[in-house]
C-alpha cells in the first residue's frame, strides 16, 4: 500500500502534488441528484473501486466530498452555485439536469459525467471525440435504448399494443423519437405522461386500465431513479408490466430493465478524474460509450401480475430475481 500512495503521488501534476505539499489535497466533489439511501449502492461502490484503481485514495493523495441533492431540484442548484464559488479539481455528477445546473451556475471546475443520454442534443458538449468547454465523460449516445426497451416488453407480454410511456420533461427530448419509432414498428400505440409530480403519475398509472394500456415503459431520469420505490409501486398497484432503465428498479419489483451497467459506467468515470489531475483538459478527452449492457427480469412479479416469461428472454437476462 505504501508503494500504490507513492506512485499515485508521482502521478499527480506538479500542481497537485505541489498543493499536498502545502497541507491541501486535489480535490474531488461527488455530486449526485439522489441520496445516500437512494443511490444504487453498487454505483457507489464501483466509483471509489475506480478511484482505488487509478491510485486516488482518498484522504491521502485526494479528498472526495459527496454532496447529494435528494432529488431536490433547489438543493442542487444550491450545490453548484456553492461550487462555482469556490473552485476544485474536479466535479463528478450524472444526467443534463446536473450538469446543466452546474453550468447554469457558471462552474469553472471541469466537470466529468458518469451517465449522460445524449450530451451533443443536450447542449452539452460540442462532439463526442472533441468535447470542448470543461465537461466530458460517458453518454449512452446513439445506443437506442429506448427502442429496445419497447422491443422487450412486447416480447415480454403477449397481445401488448398500448403502452404508457412515463417521461421526466426536464430531461429534454432526448430518446423520446426512438421510442415513438420503435413502438410504431411493432404495433404499439404510445399514450406519454410527460410530468415529475408524484401525484400526476400516480393519476396516470390508475387511469390506464381505463385507457386500455397494457403496459409501462418509464425513460430515464434522476427523478424516477430518486423515486423508483414509489414508481414500482404504483405499476404494482395498477398491473402494469413495466420496463426501466437499470436493475435497481427490478430489483424494487419493476418488471423488466435493460441499460448500461451503471456501476461500470461510474467506476470508468475515475479515470476521467486522474487524467484531470495529471493534468489533461475535459475539451480534450472524447465522450466514451458504455461497453455492458444488462437485461434484469424480475420473476416474482411476473407471477403476481400472471406472465409467464419466454425463455427466449430469459435466456439473454444477465439478472434473474425469483
Amino acid at each position: 500500500m505504501l508503494y500504490l500512495v507513492g506512485t499515485a503521488l508521482l502521478s499527480l501534476p506538479t500542481s497537485a502534488r505541489s498543493q499536498q505539499k502545502a497541507g491541501a489535497l486535489p480535490q474531488v466533489v461527488f455530486l449526485s441528484a439522489l441520496s445516500p439511501k437512494t443511490i444504487y449502492r453498487e454505483q457507489l461502490e464501483q466509483f471509489r473501486a475506480g478511484l482505488i484503481e487509478n491510485e486516488l485514495l482518498d484522504g491521502q493523495n485526494v479528498s472526495v466530498e459527496y454532496l447529494w441533492g435528494d432529488g431536490n431540484e433547489e438543493l442542487i442548484r444550491a450545490h453548484a452555485r456553492a461550487r462555482a464559488q469556490r473552485r476544485v479539481d474536479v466535479i463528478v455528477t450524472a444526467g443534463p439536469q446536473m450538469v446543466r445546473a452546474l453550468r447554469d451556475a457558471e462552474v469553472r471546475s471541469p466537470i466529468v459525467f458518469a451517465i449522460l443520454g445524449d450530451p451533443i442534443g443536450d447542449g452539452i458538449v460540442t462532439s463526442l471525440a472533441h468535447p470542448g468547454g470543461n465537461v466530458t465523460g460517458l453518454s449512452m449516445a446513439n445506443a437506442d435504448l429506448e427502442g429496445k426497451r419497447m422491443e422487450i416488453l412486447k416480447e415480454a407480454v403477449p397481445g401488448l399494443n398500448k403502452v404508457l410511456l412515463l417521461h421526466d420533461p426536464t430531461m429534454g427530448p432526448t430518446g423520446l423519437d426512438d421510442a415513438k419509432l420503435a413502438a410504431k414498428s411493432i404495433g404499439v400505440e404510445l399514450v406519454l405522461g410527460e410530468t415529475n409530480d408524484l401525484d400526476k403519475i400516480k393519476d396516470l398509472f390508475i387511469q390506464s386500465a381505463g385507457q386500455g394500456i397494457k403496459g409501462a415503459a418509464v425513460m430515464a431520469s434522476p427523478f424516477f431513479n430518486f423515486n423508483r420505490k414509489r414508481l414500482t409501486q404504483f405499476a404494482a398497484s395498477s398491473r402494469l408490466p413495466s420496463i426501466w432503465e437499470s436493475t435497481a428498479y427490478v430489483q424494487e419489483g419493476g418488471l423488466l430493465a435493460y441499460g448500461p451497467n451503471f456501476p461500470d459506467m461510474y467506476r470508468r468515470s475515475a479515470g476521467y478524474i486522474a487524467k484531470i489531475l495529471k493534468g489533461a483538459k475535459p475539451a480534450d478527452l472524447p465522450v466514451e460509450q458504455p461497453t455492458r449492457f444488462e437485461l434484469a427480469i424480475n420473476l416474482k412479479t411476473a407471477k403476481d401480475l400472471g406472465l409467464v416469461v419466454p425463455s427466449t428472454l430469459l435466456s439473454r437476462a444477465d439478472e434473474v430475481i425469483e
